[in-house]
């Protein structure tokens, strides 16, 4: 689905329920909040984000644990969970993605190849879905997949809410 229409369904769903959206980003580097406000109409959905590159920053800005970094490095599913709850808290928001991966071409480890990314999402009910994908492809091709399939998830859970309601 090309992104501009899958963001436009987003925020459809979200004015609909007065929902707001959020974003903790690190390999992605921004490009899912970028692909949000670059529809009309953005700010009455999207109040921030962040974009949390080093570790450091995802502690001192998202409340992420320096024990859960170590233990089980950014790019795993504990770090995404604290993220998302740490984005959610600073922006106040209904919903919120967190992603942290490897884009590449470097940063690769054996358990943790290029393309490993760890996608989660939080409901406006506190439900987090978070998996690690591994996608294919140069750096762009990595982000920007990242950022439509965090969006997917998004979209997704919002029109099983759409149908839950209007039932």
């Amino acid at each position: 689905m090309e992104y501009k229409k899958l963001v436009q369904e987003i925020q459809d769903l979200l004015i609909k329920y007065k929902f707001s959206i959020t974003t903790a980003e690190s390999c992605t580097g921004g490009l899912i909040a970028s692909m949000i406000t670059s529809i009309a109409g953005s700010s009455s959905v999207f109040n921030g984000a962040i974009v949390t590159y080093s570790n450091e920053i995802k502690e001192k800005e998202l409340g992420v644990k320096k024990e859960t970094l170590n233990n089980f490095g950014a790019v795993s599913s504990e770090v995404v969970s604290q993220m998302l709850d740490g984005v959610e808290k600073k922006f106040n928001a209904a919903y919120s993605i967190a992603v942290s991966g490897i884009a590449g071409p470097g940063g690769a480890t054996d358990t943790k190849p290029v393309g490993t990314v760890v996608i989660g999402i939080k409901d406006y009910l506190g439900n987090k879905e978070i998996e690690t994908y591994y996608f294919s492809g140069n750096r762009n091709e990595i982000q920007m997949q990242s950022a439509i399939k965090a969006l997917e998830k998004v979209l997704k859970n919002l029109k099983n809410l759409n149908l839950a309601l209007d039932k």
